[in-house]
């Protein structure tokens, strides 16, 4: 470049950023490209030094300071691809946050759909005068309706009625109703939520169960058998009566379409023996979303009027069962087909005494890592269920069947209180567990809690004390070959408890009169002190190691 000559404007880059107190105007930044040609045409040669003023630069005057404008003008259009990067960069984080916040931040509007919903879990207090041996194995499925039992809850002539009260007389207001969730192993066998329903909305404490289909609450019907219950029985004014020809009615009713019937009767009977009978209602559900805001439902659940066997027990403090199988009647099965959530159950049971934990519907609390899952297998009875392949404790194998052959199968059921294993498992447990010893550590028949229950020469206090005179269960399932295999291993704190004498218990129980008797069944005392999530859109179940004290949200997390 000539002495008289100055570096010519090439071109403009204008990037535009977003300001930290406004987002919505921007900052322009303006980059030149210099060329230095030594070209001049002709006709503005005589304008070289008009431009030279008019540029804020200096035509170089020297050969030390022509070298440094040419690396300044080499350097520049790199720092000009810098500068592009670092904005674009900020740009997309800035977006990312800010969509998460929004996220996080908004309110129940119309046009906002709620992804998940969480419910806290709560010891249940009180009933410890019940002995273990009587808590509910649940796995409650529907029945033929015995039609000369049904109370008839709408006064239409149609057909006789076992009582003279219908429901709509019984009930002048609308009601409403709570669900929460509480409860622990010992001394009282489940764990229950609460929730809101009716307008007004009212509280019901409903017990916890993934082993059944229907939810439903204890309702003056008038009511044939009832217990007392944590709240006043539900009453639906008669508008809230579904009739037998709604679809839900095909899943809840065994005998098929009844013309003549003008509303939808139910009966249940559970694995305890124990039973409900009642009609299917509609009514306003009140859940709390997963960014604290309050959601208004429209769900099916079941107005319960004759209860029987131990079902009674638990509902002295409860007022129901919160069906969550994946039947299309269950709770999340409807609130997925409303578009309102992804058909995604958890639960996280806390392993303290009091502990309690939470349960959330829909997948924003999934873990995005650390969890182990396995593919469910196809059920008639809507159960979560998982192939499994081999079942040991320490390293000892335990057996299925009497004969060893092929895989089973495992339940898991947050409605039973313990662990249930086939008759040849149970036996194969019982004999490997007569090498226990440890610090005079003895079974004592006379404490009736559980079956077997072991006495030290101190008064136990926690399962910690005696842990190591124990080995951890561990179910593989899948593959056969470990190496392919996904496990679950289950410490002594998820099988034994401690009882009211100061001894520790066994909590597996022989399942051998339970369904077909060649099925494991998971209960909440194997459950507890991990994340544990039934995934129905993906059809499998997840579970890692957690204290349970607060559901993490992940799925608002951004890429960044």
């Amino acid at each position: 470049m000539e002495p008289d000559e100055s570096p010519q404007l090439k071109g403009v880059v204008i990037i535009t950023l977003p300001p930290a107190d406004n987002p919505s105007l921007g900052k322009t930044i303006t980059a030149f490209t210099l060329s230095d040609s030594t070209q001049t045409p002709p006709n503005q040669t005589h304008q070289a030094p008009q431009q030279q003023s008019q540029l804020p630069i200096q035509s170089p005057s020297n050969p030390q300071r022509h070298f440094s404008w040419r690396r300044t003008l080499i350097g520049t259009p790199r720092n000009v691809l810098r500068l592009v990067g670092i904005s674009l960069i900020v740009l997309i984080l800035w977006g990312s946050v800010s969509t998460s916040t929004r996220y996080e931040l908004r309110n129940s509007d119309d046009d906002e759909k709620p992804n998940s919903f969480i419910f806290p879990l709560f010891p249940k207090l009180g009933a410890s005068q019940l002995s273990q041996r009587d808590v509910e194995l649940k796995l409650g499925r529907f029945v033929d309706v015995k039609r000369e039992n049904v109370v008839s809850l709408l006064d239409d002539g149609a057909r006789p009625r076992k009582v003279a009260k219908s429901v709509a007389m019984a009930s002048a207001a609308e009601s409403s109703s709570v669900f929460t969730v509480k409860g622990n192993i010992y001394p009282d066998g489940l764990y229950y939520t609460y929730m809101l329903v009716g307008s007004p909305p009212r509280p019901y404490f409903l017990d916890m169960d993934t082993g059944s289909d229907l939810t439903w609450i204890q309702c003056d019907a008038p009511c044939a058998s009832c217990a007392k219950g944590a709240h006043p029985f539900y009453k639906p004014p008669k508008s809230n009566i579904i009739p037998s020809k709604d679809l839900l009615c095909v899943e809840v009713q065994r005998t098929g379409y009844c013309e003549a019937c003008h509303q939808c009767d139910y009966e249940i009977e559970y694995a305890d023996h124990s039973s409900s009978m009642g009609v299917l209602a509609r009514d306003e559900l009140h859940l709390t979303v997963a960014n604290g805001s309050l959601s208004k439902l429209n769900v099916v659940f079941g107005c319960a009027y004759d209860q029987q066997g131990l079902l009674l027990n638990s509902l002295a403090k409860t007022d129901g069962i919160l069906g969550l199988s994946r039947a299309k009647v269950s709770l999340p099965s409807q609130l997925a087909s409303q578009g309102m959530i992804s058909n995604v159950i958890g639960h996280c049971l806390a392993t303290e005494i009091g502990g309690g934990g939470y349960m959330f519907l829909g997948d924003d609390y999934v873990p995005l890592s650390q969890m182990a899952w396995a593919p469910m297998l196809n059920s008639p009875l809507n159960s979560y269920t998982l192939g499994i392949e081999k079942m040991t404790y320490g390293s000892k194998q335990l057996t299925f069947q009497s004969q060893n052959t092929g895989a089973g199968r495992v339940f898991f059921d947050s409605g039973s209180s313990y662990t249930y294993f086939t008759r040849q498992a149970y036996s194969d447990l019982v004999a490997a567990l007569k090498g226990v010893h440890g610090d005079g550590l003895v079974q004592d028949a006379s404490d009736t809690s559980l079956p077997i229950c072991w006495g030290a020469k101190f008064p136990i206090r926690s399962v910690k004390e005696v842990e190591k005179f124990f080995k951890p269960l561990t179910l593989q399932f899948g593959k056969k070959w470990w190496i392919a295999s996904t496990n679950l291993q289950i410490f002594p704190e998820g099988y034994l408890i401690i009882s009211n004498k100061g001894n520790v218990c066994l909590g597996i129980l022989d399942g051998s009169k339970v369904l077909d008797g060649s099925t494991v069944v998971l209960g909440d005392i194997s459950l507890r002190g991990r994340l544990v999530v039934y995934d129905n859109v993906h059809q499998k179940i997840g579970w890692m190691q957690s204290d349970c004290a607060k559901p993490r949200r992940f799925k608002s997390l951004s890429l960044f």
